[in-house]
């Protein structure tokens, strides 16, 4: 290494205190550092090209904190064989090393206090996200302030996976207020994932109308029974029915109007397949329709490989209410798995997409409709 004296002094001055984490700005070739005191920073004179400048800090960065120039990968390599890698989390905060930041937020379980310095790190859109999916950083103080980043980027996220996650994760608890709830589900009229995004999230975050089914009292008064004893069918038909699973059924039939790509596609039917978690043979949905329609009309109508929940609730139904039972059975088998007849082997989007998912999609909007049926 060959840093300037004064830069290798100030360096040295820094790392000499305790630090929580570690940024370098590349566009002023300035080094950050985030203290119990409040940030610091040296500001660098290269004495050779910046990006060799750079690495050259970097090893003194890693020589200080870990006792090797390699830096990161090298020594998450090393700490994940010797097995400490979640011990030294807050190392890897210290390296300098925007990836080494990202191997820190994909931590599953990560504390609260280091998801606040990986943010300090390298605030980021994706790691935002990445952070959100952590319920300790929903629970905290900086869920919200991830949330208010993510929401201020998302006019400019052009990755409609990304606006459908976005969604979804600013839809946790109580990190954002009934009205920006609103504004969320006003500008899904013209950017179809958003609606996915509420898909994934509690029905009753969908800011529309509470009005359950017409049915949903007397049915839910016929299966008492079976909803106190844990029957998942008759919990699912009862949720379905009312009216967050109502407004849940809508927000369904206008995510199936115009989705716009496959990765979309599959963020909705995954959702589906999380709505209705029933003891059905298939972990991510049927591959063919014909198979859940048959299965359905099978749980309704004869007592063939019909599970002794389902032949509850069908016993208890009259003939009002059994197509609904019905029509919710073959949602309940849609999932991932339900569109590689549709997408497997193409990468087809937009209108030539929704073309090819129409024998699947159309189905599909029958049964949502007659489970709206007032």
């Amino acid at each position: 290494m060959q840093l300037s004296n004064e830069d290798n002094l100030r360096l040295n001055v820094l790392l000499a205190q305790p630090l929580q984490a570690v940024r370098i700005n590349e566009s002023t070739m300035t080094v950050h550092a985030l203290t119990e005191r409040g940030e610091a920073k040296v500001r660098l004179n290269p004495t050779a090209r910046d990006e060799q400048y750079l690495r050259w800090v970097r090893e003194l960065l890693s020589m200080k904190v870990t006792g090797s120039p390699g830096g990161y990968p090298i020594f998450l390599k090393r700490w994940t064989r010797m097995g400490h890698a979640r011990n030294n989390l807050d190392q890897m905060l210290l390296l300098g090393e925007p990836e080494a930041v990202a191997a820190v937020v994909y931590t599953p379980g990560l504390s609260h206090d280091i998801a606040k310095r990986a943010w300090w790190a390298s605030p980021s859109a994706t790691n935002a996200r990445c952070l959100l999916e952590n319920p300790e950083v929903v629970a905290g103080e900086l869920g919200k302030e991830l949330t208010a980043y993510l929401l201020e980027f998302l006019p400019f996220e052009e990755i409609q996976l990304d606006v459908v996650d976005t969604v979804r994760l600013c839809l946790q608890g109580e990190l954002i207020s009934p009205a920006e709830r609103s504004k969320l589900w006003e500008r899904a009229k013209r950017k179809n994932p958003f609606y996915i995004g509420f898909l994934h999230a509690d029905p009753t975050y969908i800011p529309l109308p509470a009005k359950p089914h017409r049915h949903h009292a007397d049915l839910t008064a016929q299966l008492a029974m079976q909803l106190e004893a844990g029957n998942p069918y008759a919990q699912a038909l009862s949720q379905t029915l009312n009216s967050a699973g109502q407004n849940w059924l809508r927000a369904l039939q206008l995510a199936l109007e115009k989705p716009v790509d496959q990765e979309v596609v599959i963020s909705l039917f995954i959702a589906i397949d999380k709505r209705f978690p029933l003891p059905l043979p298939e972990s991510r949905g049927v591959r063919d329709l014909n198979t859940a329609l048959q299965r359905a009309e099978q749980f309704c109508h004869t007592d063939d490989d019909c599970p002794a929940d389902a032949k509850a609730v069908r016993d208890t139904l009259n003939p009002d209410t059994l197509p609904l039972f019905k029509a919710m059975l073959i949602l309940a088998q849609m999932g991932e798995d339900s569109l590689i007849p549709y997408f497997g082997g193409n990468d087809s989007v937009g209108s030539v997409m929704r073309k090819r998912l129409e024998p699947l999609i159309k189905p599909l909007l029958a049964q949502t409709t007659l489970l709206l049926l007032r």
